[in-house]
């Protein structure tokens, strides 16, 4: 796979339509939000100041450094969760796009002993294992946003190799190699949370995709059509134009 180059004026273009997309499939509220690696400094990254995702503009988009700080002269108030993004950025060098949200479907387990697998096939970017960051382990007790980078790097830690962290109490934290491909775990996750649910409460077992189903649907390539014309569905019903 080969990253092909894009100008900064897309990326932020980019980061515009990811937050309409999110919010307009139910996946970002007035809260959460979505970064991406900057095109031309892999050690900043690109993220709107602080705004609901349905608002976003191009005008909005701010550059920080990985251990937060905002760049420019009076930035203007950024997200306080902003270390989710500098810390899986600077412990992953494969990703190119964060993605937090606080979906309902998915709090469920956040805080049970039932694990959330992937059943739908276009789920499996989640894995086969999706593990579950308590922040309340390592910090005690906190507002449970996390707020500064030792926290944000703890997060990162327990995202290891995977696509996704579900994070106790608040939401998940996911990724992925390209904003297209961020997008996708992220939309996906929370319907794959919700058809899990209804077959757990139909009783009989769950059958969920297996170790070999996944090793291959990972081999998809984020830049193939298959996955760019669901950018372009999305986006078009989001109201925004996928491209400059």
């Amino acid at each position: 796979m080969s990253r092909p180059v894009v100008s900064l004026e897309q990326s932020i273009h980019d980061v515009v339509v990811a937050n309409r997309i999110l919010a307009h499939e139910g996946v970002l509220d007035a809260y959460g939000h979505v970064s991406v690696r900057h095109p031309l400094h892999a050690d900043r990254y690109l993220l709107s100041r602080s705004r609901s995702p349905e608002l976003v503009e191009a005008g909005d988009i701010m550059e920080f450094m990985l251990d937060g700080t905002p760049l420019g002269e009076h930035p203007p108030a950024p997200y306080v969760e902003r270390y989710i993004h500098g810390a899986v950025y600077e412990a992953r060098p494969d990703i190119h796009s964060v993605i937090h949200s606080h979906a309902l479907e998915v709090m469920p387990f956040t805080l049970g002993n039932i694990k959330l697998q992937p059943v739908m096939h276009v789920a499996s970017d989640m894995g086969l294992e999706v593990p579950l960051w308590d922040i309340r382990d390592n910090f005690g007790d906190t507002n449970l946003l996390v707020s500064n980078v030792a926290q944000g790097r703890d997060l990162a830690k327990c995202l290891g190799a995977n696509k996704v962290v579900l994070m106790r109490g608040h939401g998940f934290t996911s990724t992925g190699r390209t904003i297209v491909d961020a997008v996708k775990a992220a939309v996906y996750l929370p319907q794959n949370a919700r058809v899990l649910k209804e077959t757990l409460l139909m009783g009989g077992g769950v059958k969920p995709l297996s170790p070999g189903e996944i090793a291959v649907r990972v081999n998809i390539d984020p830049y193939s059509p298959q996955v760019q014309r669901a950018w372009e569905y999305w986006a078009l019903r989001a109201g925004v134009k996928p491209y400059l």
